[in-house]
């Protein structure tokens, strides 16, 4: 059984100094790329984009587009008169703040072993910086950025840790894998309790015992604890436990900003993988058309309609019939989008009692609405699974 670990950048893998290391990299920003703008326009216009980043929940747009779209006006300058000066910065300055921060051999050690189990790796880290930033910060902490399954940053991500649809996006980006999946990380803000809200396992790494705590994380202690403790448990009770509506939320809302990633690391929407199975277009059409004619309408039948009957129709035949494949697939994943926008609307003013309202499903039988809303769920990381596969060939 193979262990998916998701585990946090600074200050689990790598000791940041953040009260050195944050000054002397917004230092370096106004004094390099961004030189003559005034301090009293930059460091605000800083702080706003951040903050923006920090509270959308937008899954149509990047970390990077909701900071960039305030941060450039409020200076008064062009991105494009000023990306040469970026990259620079990135690949001149931002090395020199390495000696600000510190590897840690414990996680060395540790990874060194997750990687001889088999465990599949990916990076948490909040991806409120670039690529680059991230992947510097990795070779910092002593570690080869090519041997992680997926490094977040604000390129290609959508949430911020603030909220529990990061971590759907994470394990979105990641195909949904299958069996047991851990977040490592040390803030019970930011690493523990979101994922705990999608229904993650969590270990809350500590460095030392003092800083034990009670909160809900899954385990908590060193790096050293957390390798005795993995090899003392049944993997098996550290897969997803995807029930409650704290869970769905989150999920639904990352299904749209996952798709999004995975269409720009498509090198052709319209391959098929064999004549009876669906290209990655006709998947996304095939999302576009099951949010309007199924999911929303079940939703607002199982409201307005006493223990209606909701049938499903079979949506295989809608591929060739409606011909999604010739169909435009990023129109039809914005639309997608648009309408899972207005869903989710619709689903997070549900109350209690609306949420026991009953139903009988042609297929599942007797329901509810909270369990109608779980097929969703499952839906979206059905086919969220298939286009990673579609994508990824070689790990099928």
């Amino acid at each position: 059984m193979t262990l998916t670990l998701l585990l946090d950048l600074d200050d689990t893998l790598l000791d940041t100094n953040v009260p050195a290391f944050a000054p002397a990299y917004f230092s370096g920003l106004a004094s390099q790329p961004f030189k003559g703008i005034a301090t009293e326009k930059f460091a605000p216009a800083i702080r706003e984009g951040t903050r923006l980043m920090n509270e959308s929940a937008d899954p149509s747009r990047t970390m990077q587009d909701v900071f960039e779209s305030y941060f450039y006006p409020q200076i008064n300058i062009l991105k494009e008169s000023v990306i040469k000066d970026v990259e620079h910065f990135y690949d001149e300055f931002f090395p020199t703040l390495r000696n600000l921060t510190s590897h840690r051999p414990d996680a060395i050690s540790f990874m060194d072993w997750a990687f001889s189990m088999g465990y599949k790796v990916a990076i948490a880290t909040d991806p409120l910086l670039p690529r680059k930033a991230a992947y510097q910060r990795l070779q910092w902490a002593g570690f080869d950025p090519k041997k992680f399954e997926l490094i977040s940053s604000f390129e290609d991500f959508h949430f911020s840790k603030t909220y529990p649809a990061y971590y759907a996006e994470i394990l979105g980006r990641l195909g949904w894998p299958q069996g047991p999946v851990l977040m490592v990380g040390n803030d019970p803000q930011r690493d523990i309790s979101p994922a705990k809200k999608i229904g993650l396992a969590t270990y809350h790494l500590i460095s030392d015992p003092a800083q034990r705590s009670e909160h809900e994380a899954s385990g908590q202690g060193t790096f050293s604890d957390l390798r005795s403790w993995l090899e003392s448990i049944d993997l098996k009770m550290l897969e997803p436990d995807i029930k409650a509506m704290d869970a769905f939320i989150p999920i639904l809302t990352a299904t749209p900003a996952a798709l999004s990633s995975l269409v720009n690391s498509a090198s052709t929407l319209k391959l098929k993988p064999a004549s009876d199975e669906w290209a990655f277009a006709e998947i996304l059409c095939h999302f576009r058309d099951v949010e309007v004619e199924i999911n929303t309408d079940h939703i607002l039948r199982t409201l307005k309609e006493q223990d209606p009957f909701l049938s499903l129709p079979d949506t295989h035949q809608w591929a060739e019939k409606r011909k999604y494949v010739n169909q435009n697939a990023t129109t039809a994943l914005q639309d997608f989008i648009t309408k899972r926008m207005e869903l989710i609307s619709l689903i997070e003013k549900l109350t209690e009692d609306q949420l026991k309202r009953t139903a009988r499903h042609s297929i599942f039988g007797p329901t509810n609405l909270q369990e109608i809303i779980a097929f969703m769920v499952e839906h979206d990381r059905l086919h969220v699974h298939q286009v990673w596969k579609l994508l990824n060939p070689s790990n099928n």
